[in-house]
């Protein structure tokens, strides 16, 4: 028999005629539906199919595909997107029959689509580039596949865009028989330029990740393929190369108009609460605890419905664009919280965030808290303080291999002194004190983000 897996983030409009599709076929036996924290009506929509749910313990489809391989009870598996309502009925068994009749160990579709240009001008030259052998799959980057569990257990689920193309890369390697179907027309969304410019950057980094411990070619052999980099396009050199510069936002009172913390005590009555934990604890560890005891009882769908009722100061997408033009990782970094800062980053295509991970049991929020230890003061720490965002700054650097002095910063508060002070730019957005403002380089005090985009 046969396991569906439906990894899913906000598909209610569409989750439940993918569950119906599977389960129509005759050796489905098992439709799960992994659900990367939607604050939609995605669960009641794939339950009432009769789908089994379970939540992703993190963000990304690369966790979710692995999670729902774990779960899975048959050997036999099959992975459909959720936001697509124009399978061909028959898309199970175009997927497995080969599966079942003996004939592969692990099956990639093809259809005609409506556009494929990180296929053509990322996935399939550098392939071609580094591994002159590998098979020409004519749709590499294909998320409608299915195979044997035993194999997906041996694969390494990548996060973002890289997934798709990793697991074939993997499943190659690993020796297994790779059959390439045709499932017809397939509508879906095409990727916004912003997006797609992210995607060929981890489709890329995800190919030459594999390549570095490719056990089929020699270490001389894949350093000469690697030379060679000078035959791609322009394009795709800009894709493949490392970036040397982070930009770092704030989330309270610069990405949002608003403080989320301040928000919740007025909407959720508790903030005399509040006042009395930030006046009785000075301890930052002490303190965050206390506070996030406050949201205890909410669901998770409540506090991202509040958090997403914020206004985002505007032209921030603007400004992604232009950071991201010039070469920057661009990442959060809030002392608020993580269900939130990943919202933003799922909409909005930052590459990373760095907040304090409030707990949830069954989306419901416990009330405890988990302070990442990144905020935490180590040797690399550019400031004496145990718990500051500049201790995940300086983390960050060594991570990226990037310097310090090509760091660009943008906070309003007094706990983003440090990092305004010790960054290579900072930018005191709308402060609240003097003090902020004597720490930055520049200061703005329009809420607007095209006053920063003036300064880059």
């Amino acid at each position: 028999m046969i396991t569906v897996i439906i990894p899913a983030l906000n598909e209610e409009k569409t989750v439940a005629s993918v569950v119906r599709l599977a389960k129509q076929s005759p050796n489905v036996s098992e439709v799960i539906v992994v659900d990367d924290r939607s604050i939609d009506n995605t669960i009641h929509e794939a339950r009432k199919e009769g789908a089994s749910v379970i939540t992703s313990t993190q963000l990304g489809k690369g966790i979710s595909m692995k999670e729902g391989v774990a779960a899975a009870r048959n050997e036999i598996l099959a992975f459909l997107d959720a936001d697509i309502v124009t399978y061909p009925k028959n898309v199970i068994e175009l997927l497995t029959t080969p599966i079942l009749k003996g004939e592969a160990d692990f099956v990639k579709s093809f259809f005609v689509r409506q556009a494929g240009r990180v296929t053509e001008l990322v996935a399939k030259p550098l392939l071609s580039l580094l591994h002159p052998g590998f098979p020409d799959f004519q749709q590499p980057l294909s998320g409608m596949i299915a195979g044997r569990k035993s194999y997906f257990e041996k694969t390494e689920f990548e996060e973002g865009y890289g997934v798709d193309i990793g697991i074939l890369m993997d499943m190659y390697n690993l020796g297994a028989r790779i059959m390439e179907v045709n499932i017809g027309f397939i509508e879906n969304r095409l990727q916004e330029l912003k997006q797609l410019g992210r995607m060929s950057r981890e489709v890329a980094k995800t190919i030459m990740k594999k390549t570095v411990g490719w056990v089929h070619l020699g270490h001389s052999e894949v350093k000469t393929n690697i030379s060679k980099r000078e035959e791609l396009d322009q394009s795709l050199l800009e894709i493949a190369i490392t970036k040397q510069k982070i930009a770092i936002l704030d989330m309270d009172n610069t990405i949002l108009r608003k403080s989320f913390l301040i928000t919740a005590a007025e909407a959720f009555g508790f903030m005399e609460e509040l006042v009395g934990v930030v006046s009785n604890h000075r301890n930052p560890f002490i303190r965050t605890k206390q506070i996030a005891k406050l949201f205890a009882g909410k669901s998770r769908k409540e506090i991202l419905s509040l958090a997403t009722s914020i206004p985002v100061t505007k032209h921030l997408e603007e400004l992604i664009k232009v950071l991201r033009r010039k070469g920057y990782i661009i990442g959060i970094i809030s002392d608020s919280y993580d269900c939130i800062t990943q919202s933003l980053q799922n909409k909005y295509g930052f590459d990373f965030t760095i907040a304090n991970e409030l707990e949830f049991t069954n989306d419901v929020c416990s009330g405890e808290v988990r302070i990442p230890s990144i905020f935490l003061q180590d040797y690399n720490s550019e400031c004496e303080h145990e718990y500051c965002k500049m201790n995940a700054i300086s983390q960050l650097c060594k991570r990226f291999s990037v310097a310090l002095d090509n760091t660009l910063v943008i906070g309003d508060g007094e706990n983003d002194i440090c990092s305004l002070k010790n960054a290579g730019v900072g930018i005191a957005f709308c402060p609240n004190n003097i003090q902020v403002e004597a720490a930055a380089d520049f200061v703005v005090k329009e809420p607007d983000f095209r006053e920063v985009i003036a300064l880059l």
